[in-house]
């Protein structure tokens, strides 16, 4: 394939961009997905994989419509892509629990719920506080010194690292073309196409779209845009696999469809994806074991960093260049969640050249400077 043949050019290969790259090939797009391959930060490979609507909007109320909007979606995706791989996600939504470990937390939490769903324009997801005893009928395990939490039906998870294999397999499945070790050092726009250049060659391609995670914040100045980002650490801890307990997904802790249990609460103000800080994962295993005491005396198999894909509010950021018609970013913490969103809305909006602003004007990167302002 020659390289001007390309209608678009998909930076990065995590969770954002595959899920878009497919979006895109399933709107008859010929796609490539430029890649820097296993020496990137791979926040794909680290993630929680909770599909969380819960909490989501405070700050900015479009954010809870649009994580709703995904979270409705993520069904119908996961059996969409089942049909065209064989593979199963293990996509479940049985609603989630932030569970509170005294009755200082319950009262910051319903707080902060109350304080979300009293912006104008929310969307009412249904997220209820419940005490102990209501905890308990859903979560027979808890324990004691849990006095409750909040539950919001429209919660799930799924097994994110099979998502990740599932998207390659169908980006490839449907032609598009897949570059590792393809890092884009630079971006210009000439006689109505993009040329990127890398350590390997030169691709050519009518649209870009930058979903590269935190290396946006240096590409998107390339083609006349901006990804305000703040990276941040956190850690996972895993066990060995235990007999099914935990039907509903907790914000800081699940168990897999493996039986396995993920473990994960913190932020760091780092950058450096290796090593661990022990004090941290203990403090993760710690309050882990106050919720479920069963938990006291289970096996460590693995703990590991990871590096988050953070803006510096927290928000998505979907952009589409003035300067470089045709130029796209597509960036946020929450790929997992808004995978749906990116396969089945932003990409066909990419396909079409223009981004929906009744959709996603919000997300804009304009609203830093309207905070600068302000």
């Amino acid at each position: 394939m020659a390289a001007s043949e390309y209608d678009v050019a998909v930076i990065g290969g995590g969770l954002v961009g595959v899920a878009t790259a497919w979006g895109l090939a399933r709107e008859g797009c010929r796609v490539v997905v430029l890649d820097e391959g296993d020496r990137a930060v791979r926040a794909s490979r680290g993630n929680f994989a909770l599909v969380w609507v819960q909490s989501k909007g405070l700050g900015l109320a479009p954010y809870a419509g649009w994580t709703i909007r995904s979270s409705n979606a993520w069904g119908g995706f996961a059996e969409t892509l089942k049909e065209e791989t064989g593979l199963d996600v293990c996509f479940q939504r049985p609603g989630g629990f932030h569970l509170a470990l005294s009755e200082r937390e319950l009262e910051v939490r319903a707080n902060n719920l109350k304080r979300l769903h009293n912006q104008p324009g929310i969307v009412d997801y249904k997220t209820e506080i419940l005490d102990h005893a209501q905890v308990a009928k859903m979560l027979p395990d808890i324990g004691r010194e849990v006095v409750g939490g909040s539950f919001c039906p429209l919660d799930g998870h799924v097994n994110s690292l099979r998502l990740f294999r599932t998207l390659h397999t169908a980006i490839n499945a449907r032609g598009v073309t897949y570059l590792p070790s393809h890092r884009v050092e630079t971006i210009t726009r000439e006689g109505g196409e993009f040329r990127l250049t890398t350590a390997h060659r030169e691709i050519r391609a009518n649209r870009v779209a930058l979903t590269a995670g935190n290396a946006n914040m240096h590409l998107a100045p390339m083609v006349g845009l901006e990804c305000p980002m703040k990276p941040e650490r956190g850690q996972i801890v895993v066990t060995e696999r235990l007999r099914p307990f935990l039907r509903h997904p907790v914000v800081t802790l699940r168990q897999t469809d493996e039986g396995t249990v993920m473990i994960g609460d913190s932020k760091e103000e780092r950058t450096d994806p290796a090593g661990l800080t022990i004090g941290v994962s203990a403090t993760e295993a710690e309050r882990a074991v106050r919720q479920f005491p069963l938990l006291a005396n289970v096996n460590v198999v693995r703990t590991w960093s990871a590096i988050r894909v953070m803006t510096q509010d927290g928000f998505p950021i979907y952009d589409e260049s003035e300067s470089h018609p045709g130029a796209f970013t597509v960036c946020c913490h929450s790929g997992v969640t808004l995978a749906a969103n990116h396969a089945l809305t932003i990409a066909p909006m990419i396909a079409r050249g223009a981004l929906d602003k009744s959709l996603v004007a919000p997300f804009s990167a304009r609203r830093f400077h309207v905070q600068e302002a302000g």
